[in-house]
């Protein structure tokens, strides 16, 4: 299916471009969110009518994540969690778990999809990297550090 991008749309291309993706995807997810149009004449007027405006729009959102960045690059967040004397937790700690924790601590607003656990939630205790995707073209990387609660 033939789409033009409302925004920039990780591995597929920026604002303005004309990409063929499946149709399930167009349909399902790019359209439904508002990244992209299907490919008319009439909205790609559209577009180039409103691209002063994307791309205003898109270097907001860009700065914003730039300025979370400083925030988050490099900072060790410890989280408190209830666990047996060979170091397992008693659950785990999700991405749920780590933006509320960042929310308190250190103030940055924060979605859960925006965090990605490489090695998916953390069952024990001691340090774990942690990626936070902040937008397409910035990702800040922190220390979580899993401690027992005495």
């Amino acid at each position: 299916m033939q789409i033009v991008l409302l925004e920039k749309v990780e591995n597929l291309g920026d604002i303005g471009e004309q990409v063929n993706v499946r149709p399930g995807y167009a349909r399902n997810f790019l359209i439904p969110q508002r990244k992209a149009l299907p490919l008319t004449p009439e909205n790609v007027r559209k577009i180039e009518e409103r691209r002063a405006e994307l791309e205003a729009e898109a270097n907001r959102l860009l700065e914003d994540a730039k300025a979370r960045h400083e925030k988050l690059e490099g900072q060790v967040l410890v989280i408190r969690a209830k666990a047996g004397p060979e170091g397992r937790l008693f659950g785990s700690i999700g991405p749920q778990d780590v933006v509320e924790q960042i929310q308190s601590v250190l103030g940055v607003p924060l979605e859960r999809r925006h965090v990605r656990m490489p090695n998916g939630p953390v069952r024990e205790l001691g340090d774990e990297q942690l990626t936070i995707h902040l937008h397409t073209d910035v990702e800040a990387s922190l220390t979580l550090r899993v401690e027992s609660e005495p």
